[in-house]
């Protein structure tokens, strides 16, 4: 795990593992599965990298067959099917812009098509630019940050119901940015909020079906898009600010998303959202 904060670096947005300093831990080279999803069937939104990658890793090491859908990362979405293919599952990669609402319904499709089936679904994928006040926030920015962050997690689910059955999960990836707020990341907080009052209202109204719907809202965590969208001297800093002194590799989040995707592990759990944080304490 990372004892210091990075050093300065920015990229280009949506950003690439492999020009990070250092790399993220976010292959679960140590994580040891217990066949807790064996014949499962998972899409992952966002899974190329970061917190996505180490997901379906620890997924196919539990015993899943993973589909991952991202933007245009293919270098980082090979190197995550190899890591799947090395546990021994499959991995279907589906790029393209989950903002367009077509494209939404088409992962779907194309993920239960090669999969044969779905069993869990991830919605991970995220926008984020920080401004220093609402003035500089056009409605572009805005826009765009919701059809991404939350309209993606409305179209995607929705045409994954169909195929969901009863003892099916689906977890939302938040943020602690949705539970106190940014004051430079506005848009991108309110979506997290969102993510958890859907997560919240998707868990009551699909209980009678046995379908669970859960959260896991990280603090800081080192991926991609941090040298991607945050602003000169803030990528140096990233983390310091929580009482661990330091970012989360994905490699340390990924547990929680096996946790509720495992019915062994979290049968009794729905509407939950889990706030793997740093040490941060919440009022409330």
């Amino acid at each position: 795990m990372p004892e210091t904060t990075p050093p300065q670096q920015n990229q280009q947005y949506p950003g690439r593992t492999g020009e990070m300093s250092p790399e993220p831990r976010d292959e679960m080279r140590d994580y040891v599965g217990r066949n807790l999803l064996e014949g499962k069937k998972a899409l992952i939104t966002g899974g190329d990298s970061g917190i996505g990658r180490a997901v379906a890793v620890a997924f196919a090491k539990e015993g899943a067959d993973v589909a991952i859908a991202y933007l245009s990362e293919h270098e980082d979405a090979a190197h995550t099917r190899k890591l799947v293919e090395e546990a021994g599952r499959r991995c279907v990669l589906l790029p393209g812009d989950l903002a367009d609402a077509a494209h939404c319904g088409s992962v779907v499709t194309q993920a239960v098509s090669e999969l044969g089936g779905l069993d869990v679904l991830v919605n991970n994928v995220a926008y984020q630019a920080p401004v220093d006040g609402l003035e500089e926030l056009s409605d572009e920015q805005w826009e765009h940050t919701f059809a991404v962050n939350i309209h993606s997690y409305f179209r995607v689910t929705k045409a994954a119901l169909p195929h969901l059955r009863e003892g099916s999960a689906i977890i939302n990836t938040s943020s602690i940015n949705g539970l106190r707020g940014n004051k430079t990341l506005i848009d991108y907080a309110a979506t997290k909020g969102a993510i958890n009052a859907f997560t919240y209202s998707m868990a009551q109204n699909l209980t009678e079906r046995g379908i669970r719907v859960n959260a896991v809202a990280p603090g800081p965590v080192w991926t991609p898009l941090i040298p991607a969208t945050m602003p000169e001297g803030k990528v140096e800093k990233f983390g310091e600010q929580v009482p661990m002194g330091r970012a989360a590799d994905p490699d340390e989040i990924a547990p929680s998303y096996v946790f509720f995707a495992a019915n062994r592990m979290s049968s009794y759990y729905t509407g939950e959202v889990l706030a793997p944080i740093g040490g941060e304490t919440l009022p409330g």
